[in-house]
């Protein structure tokens, strides 16, 4: 009798597990038993809700169960999503989920939490469909994210790809419940955003001649031997924004400033530091950046921070700051003149000065300053330095710091001090590094929290990001390759507690979504490449 009893409960363990294909995984989901039965004669109870949840709801149910349901309201053969004020346990994007004979209920604190219920079940769906039938198994569903932020990052500025490609990683970013788009919109290669005040931002900026590929990426010589351009007007970017709202994803921009500026100075000469004409460079590199000490660039940087922020609705604003080639200030006599009469005795301390200058600014518009790392003063990549230098100035205690780079002390040192994190140390969290360096188990065991960081400061390191820079990704099947299937990983890593998060069953809930996305038509990388499993089994 023991023995009968233990191989049924080993049966129900492993049914369970099949079962359980929601990417990220819920953290907490019990199978009640028994199937709930979905029929085109079900209704969609969403009444009470905006107009914009309940046609994102009906499109999304009507995609995958092909059924087009009426909107009523029912006690049975329903499907019900409903605003529950006493869910403050689950946070605002939190949610409950409840299949059983009588239909499916989701609620939620906020339509944010409804929406991420709506994804569990389309995902239920998609994995429970066979020959027109439709049958989940019944289930309770508790669940909310481990991270506020969970980022996807695409830069356009080197390859640009318009908007139905965005809106296609819009709806994979949804689907997995991740909730921050973060647009690199400007850099050296190209400058991608109308600005009214300066419409040559795009008739010059937004072109090049020629782009650098091959293998031997930033060394090689080979050439596309074509023009690239291209840029967003404004009432694209609004388009964006509002499709990207419906699917609670906010889109926060990234204006490059002071360094990566190149695009902008081939526009407007009297932006640069070196005060000669330059073209939009067709290598990856740099070849000047903004003079922050003339009062023309800053007033030029804060019109094109107030166009940013009427299209863009983020309270985050994300500035780069990065790799600012300090040897190029250090030749310029304005600057060094500008250094001395106020009192700025380093390069970095120039560069914190100019940050906290805009970091007010923006927190006078309601909005906070994000910028990578190096905003803190930070100096590891001695291509852009003749020597480190001590850092005196403090940045603004408000700026938001964006790790990618360095030792992981400096992040450390960033949360003691109060300041909020958001982690993609590059060797964990760069798509654009081939699968050889970062696989999908590599990928999957990124933890945003160092382990040498104080458990009183775990609370400032709010999420992660993950980057798709685009040097190398000329077409969107190049980016596919790159993206898919690593960005399962990162979503279930932003979303999990990371004690319940576990790699063979991570592996064996992807298989779905990657029958979706070669469904969608995208080239992803084969499992025999993307992970080291299968490529020991070759």
């Amino acid at each position: 009798m023991k023995l009968r009893l233990m191989l049924v409960l080993m049966c129900l363990v492993g049914v369970v597990s099949a079962r359980n294909t929601i990417i990220p995984v819920p953290q907490k989901y019990t199978e009640t038993g028994g199937k709930c039965k979905i029929t085109s004669s079900y209704v969609l109870d969403v009444k009470s809700l905006s107009k914009s949840f309940q046609k994102i709801a009906g499109s999304t149910l009507e995609e995958a169960t092909s059924w087009k349901f009426k909107v009523k309201t029912a006690n049975s053969n329903v499907i019900s999503f409903r605003l529950n004020n006493g869910l403050n346990q689950l946070g605002d994007e939190g949610y409950q989920l409840e299949s059983n004979g009588k239909g499916i209920s989701v609620e939620a604190k906020t339509e944010t939490g409804l929406f991420y219920g709506l994804q569990s079940l389309t995902q239920l769906i998609n994995t429970h469909k066979e020959s027109g039938t439709i049958a989940i198994p019944n289930v309770k569903i508790e669940d909310q994210p481990n991270y506020k932020w969970r980022a996807f990052m695409l830069d356009e500025a080197r390859f640009f790809k318009g908007k139905e490609e965005v809106k296609k990683l819009l709806d994979e970013m949804a689907y997995l419940k991740m909730n921050v788009f973060h647009w690199h919109l400007v850099d050296d290669q190209g400058w991608r955003i109308e600005i009214k005040k300066y419409p040559l931002l795009t008739e010059v900026g937004s072109k090049r001649s020629n782009s650098q590929i091959g293998p031997m990426k930033w060394k090689s010589p080979i050439r596309t031997d074509e023009p690239h351009e291209g840029f967003y007007t404004q009432k694209e970017i609004k388009e964006i924004v509002e499709y990207a709202k419906a699917r609670h994803i906010t889109v926060m921009p990234e204006i490059d400033m002071p360094g990566h500026s190149s695009a902008a100075v081939a526009s407007y000469t009297w932006l640069g530091t070196l005060g000669k004409d330059i073209d939009v460079p067709d290598s990856f590199r740099c070849d000047d950046i903004f003079d922050i000490t003339k009062p023309e660039v800053y007033q030029f940087l804060i019109d094109v921070l107030d166009e940013v922020m009427e299209l863009f609705p983020s309270k985050v604003i994300h500035i780069g700051g990065d790799e600012v080639d300090y040897k190029i200030w250090g030749k310029s006599p304005t600057i060094k003149k500008y250094m001395k009469e106020n009192g700025i005795k380093t390069l970095p301390d120039l560069q914190i000065q100019f940050t906290n200058r805009i970091a007010h600014y923006l927190q006078s518009k309601g909005r906070r300053l994000m910028g990578w790392n190096e905003i803190l003063g930070h100096q590891f990549d001695e291509r852009l330095f003749e020597k480190k230098e001590e850092v005196e100035k403090e940045l603004a205690s408000n700026a938001v710091i964006h790790f990618w780079n360095g030792k992981i002390e400096k992040l450390e040192e960033a949360a003691q001090k109060g300041y909020s994190v958001i982690n993609s140390t590059s060797w964990y969290t760069y798509l654009d590094y081939n699968y050889n360096s970062i696989n999908l188990k590599k990928a999957y065991s990124f933890n945003p929290i160092p382990a040498g960081l104080d458990k009183k400061y775990h609370n400032k390191i709010e999420g992660i990001g993950c980057q798709m820079w685009g040097e190398w990704i000329p077409t969107a099947g190049n980016m596919h390759f790159m993206v898919f299937p690593r960005l399962a990983a990162y979503a279930e890593v932003a979303w999990r507690q990371p004690e319940l998060q576990n790699y063979e069953k991570f592996r064996k809930n992807i298989e779905p979504l990657l029958l979706r996305w070669k469904n969608k038509g995208f080239t992803i990388a084969p499992m025999s490449i993307a992970d080291p499993v299968e490529k020991e089994k070759k």
